[in-house]
């Protein structure tokens, strides 16, 4: 199947950096294919991916991205590095406190921009999924790209948009979540700049 709904949210996901930005953090990076978008808008981009197989096929493609296979639960990232730091449907394959880490990295200012996946609980879930079915369907077949990731690791998202929501306001206080059609939310969080 061609559609991927990941890709279809990469405009979503690139009007959320920062004005000014000049460093990115592509967390499940994948074989690179929204690390390389980042790159194309002039960012210095790190990226990272759990498995050797996606690193292999993400730096067989021309780019000024670095690469590098690490799990990103116990990965030792800089702290106050990065303008922008995107996680693209892989944070529910870590404990979702991981996004202390990833906080952790953000510059002052900086973004956190998270396209999540998770368990239908609620009757509000259920009635988007049964909106998102057909349209899914069409775009599918409308769909004329061809997916580049082949096999692509896949864990089933445990936690409900409640508790994601729940969570987030703990550990990203002011973060935004929502739910987006295609099974997925989007959470945004940004850096407050530092008080000298």
């Amino acid at each position: 199947m061609s559609f991927n709904h990941n890709d279809h949210y990469h405009p979503l996901l690139l009007k959320q950096i920062p004005e000014g930005a000049a460093t990115a953090l592509d967390v499940g990076c994948g074989t690179g294919r929204f690390a390389r978008r980042l790159a194309g808008r002039g960012l210095e981009v790190d990226a990272i991916d759990s498995s050797a197989a996606a690193i292999e096929a993400a730096r067989s493609t021309p780019g000024s991205v670095r690469y590098e296979q690490a799990d990103i639960a116990v990965a030792e990232l800089p702290r106050g590095r990065y303008d922008f730091v995107s996680c693209l449907a892989s944070i529910h394959h870590v404990p979702f406190e991981t996004v202390r880490l990833l906080r952790g990295s953000l510059a002052p200012g900086g973004v956190l921009a998270i396209l999540g996946c998770y368990r239908e609980s609620t009757p509000a879930d259920f009635a988007m999924s049964l909106c998102a079915v057909p349209v899914n369907a069409v775009a599918r077949l409308l769909s004329k790209a061809g997916s580049e990731d082949g096999e692509m690791m896949v864990a089933k998202a445990m936690m409900t948009l409640p508790e994601i929501k729940a969570e987030t306001a703990t550990l990203l206080p002011g973060a935004l979540v929502r739910r987006l059609l295609f099974w997925r939310y989007l959470l945004v969080y940004r850096e407050p700049h530092r008080v000298p």
